[in-house]
């Protein structure tokens, strides 16, 4: 038995696995636990709908740490490992299989999973969301084989994939309900500079209307119907339809949870040894004095150390 204590990072995320750097980089010695429910060591997200997605970078760009730096580093970095619940009395992780991992200071940064599609025959096959290395990867093998693909979203994810699959030569349509892409981050001027640039690339827009419903045949999408009537053909369909924090793990622990996990500027929760990081996180903004959830890689980098 040791004395040392435990740290115990929740989601082996760009979040976590800078978490555990900043660790060890500021001189903490005692054990410190990595856990992630994917097989793939950390990695960051940004490369899936970008260089990665488009086939121009390898997939050695997207890891965090080499596979090493785990060992050399004193982390146990336990992959395929789904933590379940918090006892937060007894100081303890439960995983999956109903192992207990007790920590001294635990960190959550279970990210944010994808919007699900709420219209009939989101379930077909063929429906694709982006989030993991695997959902890349079979973006990759759609486009590949060609479109038309109907990308429903003109958010960053759904522009970035419309601009992949383009580069694949694949038939591509970008469904927006509002005005313009980024309509509500860039607003409607610099929306339509991004929606002139798709269509200069040969991309089709829909704008000012939504999803209807999905038609398919033996169990796989064909059609996108839009809210206006009009029948989208499609092989494969891009679901970028925004985020959701994962904050099932705090709710059940009775953390107070709105929009993310509340936790203070320094992203401590109202439990002393619960902490949050990345965009799972709504924390005290000094500079905007509220709170806020910032969905952005640069949090996940920086939110962690």
């Amino acid at each position: 038995m040791t004395d040392k204590p435990t740290f115990v990072i929740v989601g082996a995320s760009l979040a976590g696995a800078k978490a555990a750097e900043a660790l060890r980089e500021e001189g903490f010695d005692g054990r410190v636990v990595l856990l992630g429910e994917e097989s793939e060591r950390p990695y960051e997200r940004p490369p899936l709908s970008k260089g990665y997605l488009a086939g121009n970078d390898d997939k050695s760009v997207i890891y965090v740490h080499d596979a090493d730096w785990y060992t050399a580093h004193d982390v146990e970095l336990r992959l395929g490992t789904r933590a379940t619940g918090v006892d937060r009395a007894a100081h303890q992780v439960e995983l999956a299989g109903g192992e207990r991992l007790g920590y001294t200071k635990l960190l959550l940064a279970t990210g944010s999973s994808p919007r699900r599609l709420d219209a009939s025959g989101a379930d077909l096959g063929g429906v694709r969301y982006l989030r993991r290395v695997e959902d890349s990867e079979r973006l990759r093998e759609a486009f590949q084989a060609g479109g038309p693909i109907v990308v429903i979203g003109g958010g960053w994810i759904g522009l970035e994939t419309a601009a992949a699959a383009r580069g694949y030569g694949a038939d591509v349509t970008i469904l927006e309900p509002l005005p313009t892409p980024l309509h509500r981050v860039l607003g409607p001027e610099l929306g339509e500079v991004f929606a002139q640039l798709h269509r200069d690339h040969g991309a089709t827009l829909r704008l000012g209307t939504g999803v209807a419903q999905l038609r398919g045949e033996h169990g796989e999408v064909s059609e996108v119907i839009t809210a206006d009537g009009e029948a989208l053909a499609a092989k494969a369909v891009v679901v970028g339809v925004g985020i959701t924090p994962n904050t099932e793990l705090a709710r059940a622990a009775g953390l107070e949870v709105d929009n993310g996990i509340v936790v203070d500027a320094a992203l401590r929760t109202a439990d002393p040894d619960i902490y949050v990081a990345g965009d799972v996180a709504n924390s005290e903004h000094p500079l905007y004095g509220r709170r806020i959830r910032v969905e952005h890689w640069a949090n996940a980098l920086h939110g962690g150390p």
